[in-house]
C-alpha cells in the first residue's frame, strides 16, 4: 500500500517497517530509545516520566501486567478471527499476532521465573477500557474502529518499551529492546487493515477521535498502576 496521510503524521505503511528495523536493529540497549517517527507522530504524546519512574520501582506488577497484556493480545487477535471469519487479510495476519503474542507471553513467564516473581491477580487497567468506549457500534465501522484502537496499543507499547529500555538491567532491557520491532509491526498491521476495510477519510477521523481519547487516558492521573496506566494518582 502507498501513502497513507493522517493530520500531523503521514505513514508509509509498506516501507515504515524496514525503517522501524532499521532504527531498532541500530540502536544500542543504553541510547534514549527515542527515534521511531512514525509512533511517535501517531500517538497523541509522549509516556509521562513519572509513569517510567513508577514502573522502575515496581517491576514485578510491570512484568505480571506485561505478561497479562500479552496474553491479552492473543486473545483479541483469536476473537476477531472468529467474528470477521470472511476477511481473509485480517485472519492472516491475526492468526500470525496470536502466536507472536503467546511466544512473548512464555518469554516473560521465564523471565518472571528466572527472578522469582509469583503469579498473583491483577484487576484489568482502565486504558483498554477507557479505548473501547470510542468504538462505534455498528458494522462495518465498528471493525474499522477497533482496528484502529488495536494499532494505538500497540503504538503505545512499543513506545513504552523504548522508553524504559535505557534505564533496565542488562537482561529486561534486551528483552524489552528486541521487542520493539513486533509491537511496531503489529501496530503497522493493525493500521493497514482499517484503511483496507474502512474509507480512508472516515479512519482519519477515527484516528484523531482515539487519539485523542488515549493521551487523555495517558496524561491523566490514574489510581492503579499498570502498563498502559495514566501519570500515578
Amino acid at each position: 500500500m502507498g501513502l497513507i496521510c493522517i493530520k500531523h503524521s503521514p505513514l508509509v505503511i509498506a516501507s515504515t517497517a524496514g525503517i522501524i528495523a532499521a532504527l531498532v536493529v541500530a540502536l544500542p540497549v543504553c541510547e534514549p530509545m527515542h527515534l521511531i517517527p512514525e509512533i511517535d507522530a501517531f500517538l497523541g504524546c509522549r509516556t509521562p516520566d513519572a509513569w517510567v519512574q513508577a514502573a522502575l520501582a515496581d517491576q514485578e506488577t510491570l512484568l505480571i501486567d506485561h505478561k497479562n497484556c500479552e496474553f491479552k493480545a492473543a486473545s483479541t487477535a483469536l476473537s476477531l478471527m472468529a467474528k470477521y471469519n470472511t476477511h481473509l487479510d485480517l485472519i492472516n495476519m491475526m492468526s500470525r499476532l496470536a502466536r507472536e503474542e503467546l511466544v512473548h507471553h512464555e518469554q516473560v513467564l521465564r523471565l518472571m521465573k528466572r527472578r522469582k516473581i509469583g503469579l498473583r491477580p491483577l484487576s484489568a487497567g482502565r486504558y483498554a477500557s477507557g479505548l473501547r468506549r470510542v468504538v462505534r457500534t455498528h458494522e462495518p465501522v465498528k471493525l474499522v474502529d477497533t482496528l484502529v484502537v488495536g494499532a494505538f496499543i500497540e503504538a503505545r507499547s512499543c513506545e513504552r518499551f523504548a522508553a524504559l529500555v535505557p534505564h533496565l538491567d542488562e537482561e529486561l532491557g534486551k528483552f524489552y529492546h528486541g521487542l520493539l520491532n513486533s509491537e511496531a509491526r503489529h501496530y503497522q498491521g493493525y493500521l493497514k487493515l482499517a484503511h483496507q476495510y474502512g474509507e480512508a477519510a472516515d479512519v482519519e477521523r477515527v484516528v484523531l477521535k482515539v487519539r485523542e481519547a488515549e493521551a487523555e487516558l495517558i496524561n491523566t492521573p490514574d489510581v492503579e498502576f499498570r502498563f498502559h496506566s495514566g501519570i500515578p494518582a
